[in-house]
């Protein structure tokens, strides 16, 4: 059986992102379980091992895409990011979504990873266009996206039922001839 660092799509410094497993659903959801006062009205995170086998059935599916984050060293589950609603055809467009455990939250491994995630969208994927929605008052999450080369598009009202309730978001995008300038800085 091989290691879980050998099933990386791409790795960085400090973390790696793969596809999840069933095998990762308890190391998962007790992360999640002991960040949920980190995530509380930013996410709702998975929490039972159904929901966990319902993201498994998501990840097979062609609008959708699951990354677990990984740290390089102890190998172990970070935070999660996901690609979803991927447009082909004149779009070739996705949503990112993301979130890191408390215990791993301002080390850098999101930055790391979102950046490992752009890469595989625009070069493995031929993505043009990733759009992240981000709550206005997610000061950190909005620092995240600016680091790696997101630009702010706009603002929408009421855009996403979070934790029960409709709440307004900032939308951030890259394209990717933005991604391959800021690259080659």
């Amino acid at each position: 059986m091989r290691s879980r660092r050998q099933k990386a799509l791409a790795t960085g410094s400090t973390v790696y992102i793969r596809a999840p497993e069933r095998a990762d659903g308890d190391e998962f959801i007790n992360l999640n379980r002991a960040s949920i006062r980190f995530y509380r009205g930013l996410a709702s995170p998975i929490l039972t091992p159904q929901r966990f086998t319902d993201f498994l059935t998501r990840c097979q599916l062609d609008d959708f895409e699951g990354f677990l984050v990984c740290e390089n060293d102890a190998d172990a589950i970070v935070g999660s990011i996901n690609l979803s609603q991927i447009f082909r055809g004149g779009f070739q467009s996705a949503y990112v979504g993301y979130q890191v455990g408390a215990p791993f939250a301002r080390q850098g491994y999101m930055t790391e990873a979102l950046q490992l995630v752009l890469r595989y969208a625009f070069d493995t994927m031929k993505l043009h266009r990733i759009e992240a929605n981000i709550q206005p008052s997610n000061v950190a999450s909005i620092a995240l996206v600016k680091r790696v080369g997101f630009s702010k598009e706009g603002y929408s009202r009421k855009y996403l039922k979070i934790c029960g309730r409709w709440r307004d978001h900032e939308r951030w995008a890259i394209v990717a001839e933005d991604w391959r300038r800021k690259k080659k800085r």
